[in-house]
Formats: C-alpha cells, structure tokens, sequence
C-alpha cells in the first residue's frame, strides 16, 4: 500500500516547521508514539520529509508503556522495522505510582508529566536533541479554552519551545493540521492504530472532552472557526510571545506573582494534559 502523505497534510507541516524553525539541520528526533492515530500519522509523515527535504536529520521512535490494562503495543515494533526506524520501548507503572503519589491532579496530567520524565531521559541516553509530540490544532484549542475557563489565563501548547533544562527542544509538527484529516489519513493507509492507546483516558471523561464537544457544536454553526481559533492563538504557540503574554500583569501597576505551582500547572498545559496521541 502507498503510504505516502496527501498534500493536504503536507503543506500545513510544512508551513509548521518553517514557522517556527522547529527542525535543523543534523537534529536527532525522538517521536513520542502511543499508537495513536496522530503521533502514527505524524511518523509517516516525517519519514516522508526525512527522505525528501533539503533539512537533513535523524528519526526514532519511543513508546512509553504505562502498564495499564488493555493497553497493547505489539504491532509498533514490526511496523517501525519495516520502516527502517529505530524503536525505543519503555515500560512505566504510571497507574500504580498514581495511586501512591498522585494528589489533586487527574490520571491524565500524572500520566503525561510521567510520560514526559521517561522521553526526557531517553532522548539524552541516546542524544536526541528534539522530541516531536502529535497534538494538532484541535488539541491546542482545547488546551485554549481550558486555560481560559479553568485558569483565567490566555495560554496554549506551544509549537515549539526548550525544556527547562536548555538541552531538549520539543516540536509539534501538527499544530496546523486539523484532528480528523489525521484520522482519515491513518484510516486510508491502514495504519497499525492502538484504538485504546491509554485505556485509563478513556475510562474518565475529562475537560478535555467537554471541551471537545463545545467546540464541535459551535463548529457546526461556525465552519470558520478553528481558522479563527488559530489566528487567535498564534501569539500563544511561539515561545518568546507566549512569556511576554504570560508575565503580562493582570491589573495596571501591579506585576503579576509568581503564584506556587504555577511552573506545575504550565507544564501540565504543555504536556497537554492528556498523552493519548502524543506519547
């Protein structure tokens, strides 16, 4: 079967990492692959921009196992060697350490930030200097809007920014792409997907899914709207103009405080408070 990417996807990728610089050349890339529709998508896609872009560059892929029941990863493995590319696989007893650590958090934000630890640690083992997560434009308006109503704050998940410690940059490719052209993508091709990639996720109905379904209700009234949305959100998704919105102060005169746990809550927004096409 032709894998190859429509044009379709293409051209918004494209746009994406041009935008925001978020591939260079001689970059090693670990894709965090849960299985999922989108981070399965966003493979293929970037093996198809490894094998015909003037950008030259190294691409692997990590699945991190939460060990959760009902999750099943056996068909990535074969996959990525027919592809040719390297496999990392981590397993993690995220639910388990959940019931011991987790405080106020959901299972979704633990699990993401877990999630994020495991591709950290692995990108340096093995000298990856950038990791590429499959969220896409829906998942940032989402991520919007649950700013917005849950946070009093204009804030999104970046295109492209470096983690705290100044050694990984983390990209997201899709951020342009709409969620079902993914899904039409990788149900065209007949990609291996894990529909229960996290079964827990989709055992608890989060914000997130509400979010979801607002949006996809005003949508049906609104067909411009995720165009709008991303014309909204751009100053967001760079990394210098987001800081410069986010220490805005909220009340003329007075600078806004650094309130305890806002770095956790920030972090918890750029993991994207779910992890069940990204990881």
């Amino acid at each position: 079967m032709d894998l190859t990417p429509p044009k379709a996807l293409l051209r918004p990728l494209g746009r994406a990492i041009a935008d925001y610089r978020m591939i260079r050349d001689g970059d090693r890339i670990l894709l965090g692959l849960s299985g999922g529709k989108d981070s399965l998508s966003l493979l293929h896609l970037l093996r198809h921009l490894q094998r015909h872009a003037p950008v030259h560059f190294e691409l692997a892929a990590l699945t991190v196992d939460p060990m959760v029941e009902g999750f099943d990863p056996s068909t990535l493995a074969p996959h990525l060697a027919a592809l040719g590319i390297p496999f990392h696989y981590q397993r993690e007893p995220i639910m388990e350490r959940a019931r011991d650590h987790m405080q106020k958090d959901s299972y979704c934000s633990w699990c993401a930030r877990m999630k994020r630890g495991t591709m950290y640690t692995t990108a340096r083992r093995h000298g990856y200097n950038v990791l590429a997560l499959g969220q896409h434009l829906d998942d940032l308006a989402e991520s919007f809007l649950m700013s917005a109503f849950h946070g009093g704050r204009l804030q999104t998940m970046k295109a492209c920014y470096t983690n705290d410690a100044g050694d990984v940059r983390i990209i997201r490719p899709l951020v342009y792409v709409r969620e079902r052209q993914l899904a039409a993508f990788a149900g065209e091709r007949g990609l291996p997907v894990i529909k229960d990639n996290c079964p827990a996720c989709f055992r608890m109905p989060t914000q997130r899914a509400h979010m979801k379904a607002l949006l996809a209700g005003e949508e049906e009234s609104n067909p411009g709207l995720f165009k709008a949305l991303l014309s909204t959100m751009r100053p967001l998704m760079a990394e210098e103009s987001a800081k410069i919105i986010n220490d805005f102060p909220l009340f003329p005169g007075k600078p806004r405080s650094r309130k305890k746990g806002r770095g956790k809550r920030e972090e918890k927004l750029q993991s994207g408070d779910h992890e069940q096409e990204s990881a």
